[in-house]
């Protein structure tokens, strides 16, 4: 069935049966649209390939932008950052997770090549949702990126997603709009200096930390 012929599912994130909605989907290799703490975003398996490119055609994204992992808890780092934590990482994980704090770290080299576009490192954040950190703990770390066509708007409502992926994802978790209506902070801690890549929320208060 063709996006066009379809329409997206919409469920409220409280009700009863929309996690388990979620977890099945993803599981099977869905791409869907749920809420963050920062814009809706759309999630999928971070370690199947086929599902990440499904996220890049739903969106239009460039291939070479690499895509962000969220997760439900600390210990599911493991599953994708490489090596033990740098001192600063650590530091910044207690004061900001969860939060709009995306890290920039050392990728464990079995990833997929289309997470990282290729590259080293891989962007990973806790969002301070609950909705999607149970989701993250329920169906494994999540490749992610904003729920919205590539050069159009970023969404913080359910509304706002659906006027422009209706059909093109088989649900949609409405949790409301989101409180801060901006993509995270993107830090990289994966040279020798500490680079703000993006500032979004937290960008005046880390670079006050960095000096």
């Amino acid at each position: 069935m063709s996006d066009k012929q379809r329409k997206t599912e919409v469920r409220a994130a409280g009700d009863g049966g929309t996690l388990a909605a979620a977890v099945g989907l993803i599981a099977r290799g869905q791409v869907i649209a749920a809420p963050t703490d920062t814009v809706y975003g759309l999630v999928c398996r971070y370690d199947s390939q086929p599902a990440m490119e499904e996220l890049y055609r739903v969106k239009d994204r460039p291939p070479e932008k690499a895509l962000p992992v969220l997760i439900g808890d600390e210990s599911q780092l493991a599953q994708v950052v490489a090596g033990s934590l740098p001192k600063l990482a650590r530091a910044l994980i207690a004061r900001f997770w969860p939060g709009p704090l995306t890290l920039i770290l050392p990728a464990l080299p079995h990833l997929p090549p289309v997470l990282t576009a290729g590259g080293s490192t891989v962007g990973v954040r806790i969002p301070d949702q609950p909705f999607l950190r149970e989701l993250a703990r329920s169906a494994g770390p999540l490749a992610s990126s904003s729920a919205n066509r590539s050069s159009r708007p970023e969404c913080s409502t359910a509304e706002q997603v659906l006027a422009q992926l209706d059909g093109c994802i088989p649900l949609l978790v409405d949790g409301g709009a989101t409180p801060l209506g901006q993509a995270s902070t993107v830090l990289d801690l994966s040279g020798e200096r500490p680079r703000i890549l993006r500032e979004g929320p937290l960008g005046q208060t880390i670079r006050g930390l960095l000096e």
